[in-house]
Order: structure tokens, then C-alpha cells, then sequence
């Protein structure tokens, strides 16, 4: 027997300037930064993580900064546009407004499966859309950032649902409902949603049928999307699941602020994460993500690591 997903644990795309996706997740869209360190498997770079007041678990959107790599271009077989959780249809209001301010390209307040939507993109292509959680039940969103300069009664705080574009449509729909229990509730033409755990906004996959031009991986582009299980014992069980269906799996990774197991379904990176230990082990609430953090197994190479990556100011207390 083998727990299920509990909801949307993170989404990890590409920049290719940390700074300015720093600027714009804080300044713009009013996102907390709770930890900045290194990517685990390439310490020559960061890895920023963007989220709730206090780095809760379904409310981080975390970043690969790939200085040198090319552009990505959209297409199927990606993970093509991340949600973000809002309260109400009036935080909608709000962002268009603050979008036109600094000049964020957007769509428009529009509707799809019944819910107000803002698509936007960052200045990189990156793509995005905020969600209303007006009449939304199912997985509990985050805390807003205190201290962010949008008001906590708009501010975003938490992750909505995620859209992934293959096209093998009918086939990865199999392996989201057989393999990982995802229920489809909603079907439109060449889309389906699905609710993952509780359900809900922070608990959702929007899955779009195309078979056109396939994405290029790059700067601009999502890497993968991880989904939320409970603790060591479950992500055990689900490494002994792809053991048994005979899908190839990375092992349990511990990255010590969560540990993670991850595989690839078709085109698409799938990790799964569990909810601890968290982001405030090893800094104090009061100043997270202002200094570089390193976990344990990476401190005897500070020294080396602060020497290649570019330094960058983060701090705000």
C-alpha cells in the first residue's frame, strides 16, 4: 500500500539572471525568498527558492540559475505554464493593476474550468497565471508574506494549478490516474483537469493535448514539478512502487530541507518531495534567504562555493 500525493509541493524552472528574478518575484509579484543556495548537483550556480511567509510545503517556486545556458522556446512536452494562488477574484483586480504598473505582459483576466485566471510571463518568456481561490476548496493555501510590499489580503500564497502540454495526451493521463491517483473532474477539448490529494487550486493538474512543435529546454523554461508526500516512510513506498511497475527513479535524495525521488514520465520530470524538514532549520524567520544557505554535506566547500558563484544582495531585515 502506498500513500497518496497530498498536492503540488513545488515547481523548479530556469533564469538566466538570479538578480532579476529575484527583483521581480519579490518587488513584483510580492513572493517571499526563504532560502538561497546552491543547485545539489551543479554548485557552480543557485538555486532560489520564492514562497510563502514561511517556506511552507505547495507554495515555493524555485529556480535553476543558468547564466550561460540558451533561451528556451514553449511548445508541447513541457511543463508549460505554473499557477499561483490568490484569495479572491479582487487580488485579481489587484495584480492587473500592479502589471500594468511595472509593465508585466499579460492576458487579461479570463476564465478556464470555471475559475478567474491572470496569465502573465516574467521578461524571460517564463509562463504563469494567478488564480482566484473565490468558492475554492480543497488543499489549504500558505501565509502571505508579511512584510512583502503587496497587502496580505491580496498577495499571493501558495501554488496553483500546473499546466503540463504533451503530445502523448492519452497515454500520460493514464500514467497520472493509474500510477500516481489522480482523478479527472473536468474535461474540455484537448484539456483535462485533475485534482491531485484534496484537490482544489494547490492541488490540481491542467493536462493539454498538442501535438505541434516540441519545447526547447532553456532559460525561461520549467524544469520539473515535484508533488507532496508526507515523510521518509512514504517516499520509501514510493520507491518501492516504481521498483515494482518497473519505472526508472533517481533513489530517495536527501536535500535536507526535504528529500526527494524523482523520475521521468515521457518528456516530463516528475519529483516527489516530502513536507519537511523545511526551510527555517537552519536560518531564524526573521532574516530567511538572506544569506547563502548550504545544507551540512556542502559546508566544508563554502569557501570554494562563495568564490564561483556571483555574489548577489538579498538582504531586507
Amino acid at each position: 500500500m502506498t500513500d497518496g500525493l497530498l498536492g503540488i509541493h513545488h515547481v523548479t524552472a530556469m533564469t538566466d539572471d538570479a538578480v532579476r528574478n529575484y527583483e521581480f518575484f519579490t518587488e513584483v509579484l510580492g513572493m517571499r525568498l526563504v532560502k538561497k543556495t546552491v543547485n545539489q548537483d551543479d554548485i557552480h550556480t543557485y538555486h532560489t527558492f520564492f514562497a510563502d511567509d514561511v517556506g511552507s510545503p505547495g507554495t515555493d517556486m524555485t529556480f535553476f540559475d543558468f547564466p550561460n545556458i540558451p533561451k528556451g522556446a514553449p511548445g508541447t512536452n513541457s511543463i508549460s505554464r505554473t499557477g499561483l494562488r490568490v484569495p479572491d477574484d479582487a487580488a485579481l483586480d489587484y495584480y492587473l493593476e500592479r502589471f500594468k504598473e511595472f509593465g508585466v505582459k499579460n492576458e487579461g483576466i479570463q476564465e478556464i474550468f470555471g475559475k478567474s485566471v491572470l496569465p502573465f510571463e516574467e521578461s524571460d518568456g517564463q509562463k504563469y497565471q494567478l488564480f482566484s481561490d473565490e468558492n475554492n476548496e480543497g488543499v489549504a493555501p500558505g501565509k502571505p508574506w508579511k512584510n512583502g510590499p503587496v497587502p496580505v489580503e491580496k498577495a499571493i500564497y501558495g501554488l496553483g494549478p500546473v499546466e503540463i502540454t504533451v503530445s502523448y495526451f492519452e497515454d500520460f493521463k493514464k500514467v497520472l490516474s493509474d500510477v500516481y491517483g489522480m482523478k479527472p473532474i473536468l474535461e474540455e477539448e484537448n484539456m483535462t483537469l485533475l485534482d491531485v490529494g484534496e484537490g482544489g487550486n494547490g492541488g490540481q493538474v491542467i493536462l493539454r493535448n498538442d501535438d505541434t512543435t516540441p519545447s526547447r529546454q532553456g532559460y525561461g523554461q520549467v524544469h520539473h514539478v515535484s508533488f507532496r508526500v508526507k515523510d521518509h516512510e512514504t517516499i520509501k513506498q514510493w520507491e518501492a512502487k516504481y521498483n515494482e511497475i518497473g519505472m526508472g527513479h533517481s533513489g530517495n535524495v536527501d536535500r535536507f530541507y526535504f528529500e526527494a525521488l524523482y523520475t521521468r514520465v515521457g518528456d516530463i520530470l516528475i519529483e516527489l518531495s516530502t513536507d519537511g524538514p523545511g526551510f527555517m532549520d537552519d536560518e531564524p524567520y526573521e532574516t530567511l534567504g538572506e544569506s547563502l544557505a548550504l545544507p551540512p554535506l556542502l559546508e566544508p566547500k563554502r569557501e570554494y562555493i562563495e568564490a564561483q558563484i556571483r555574489p548577489f544582495d538579498t538582504k531586507r531585515s
